[in-house]
C-alpha cells in the first residue's frame, strides 16, 4: 500500500482510494473512511454546529439531557442516546454505560479498578467508568477494527 498526502489550500478534505482489485481490504478501508464522515448537530449558546464523529470524545445523558463532549467544548444534543447509536452505527462509538457512549478513536487504555469496575482513559486524560455489562460491546468494536 502506498500512502500519499498533500495540502491543497481552499479545498475541502478529499480522499481518493485507488485499488488494483476490489477486495476485503479495500472494502474495510472504504467503510472506515465513510464512518468518519458522520456528524451530529450540537447546540451552544443559541447556535447549532455540526460535529464530526471523529471530534467527539464521549456523549453523556445527564438528567434526560444529552451532551456531546469534544476536546475543549460541550454541546447539547436535541435527541436521544438511541438516535446517536442509530446514526453512528459501525463507527468507533460504543456504549460503555446506561448514560455514556465513548468514542474508541480517542481511547488510550482500559484498566480494572476497585470492585471489578473498569476505567477508560481517553487521550485528553478524561476518565470514564465502563460498566461490565457493556464490556462485550467494546470488545466487538476492537475485533471489528483489527479485521
Amino acid at each position: 500500500m502506498i500512502i500519499e498526502k498533500r495540502q491543497v489550500k481552499d479545498q475541502p478534505l478529499k480522499v481518493v482510494v485507488e485499488y488494483p482489485e476490489w477486495d476485503d481490504s479495500a472494502e474495510r478501508l472504504m467503510h472506515r473512511i465513510e464512518s468518519m464522515n458522520v456528524s451530529l448537530p450540537g447546540r451552544t449558546e443559541g447556535s447549532t454546529v455540526s460535529i464530526d464523529i471523529a471530534e467527539l470524545y464521549y456523549i453523556e445523558n445527564v438528567e434526560r439531557k444529552v451532551f456531546l463532549y469534544t476536546r475543549n467544548d460541550v454541546y447539547r444534543y436535541d435527541g436521544t442516546m438511541a438516535d446517536i447509536e442509530k446514526a453512528a452505527a459501525d463507527t468507533g462509538l460504543v456504549r460503555i454505560s446506561r448514560t455514556c457512549i465513548m468514542n474508541t478513536m480517542h481511547l488510550r487504555e482500559i484498566r480494572q479498578i476497585r470492585n471489578s469496575h473498569l476505567e477508560a482513559m481517553l487521550d485528553n486524560d478524561e476518565k470514564l467508568i465502563v460498566s461490565r455489562k457493556y464490556l462485550q460491546d467494546i470488545k466487538k468494536v476492537f475485533r471489528r477494527e483489527r479485521i
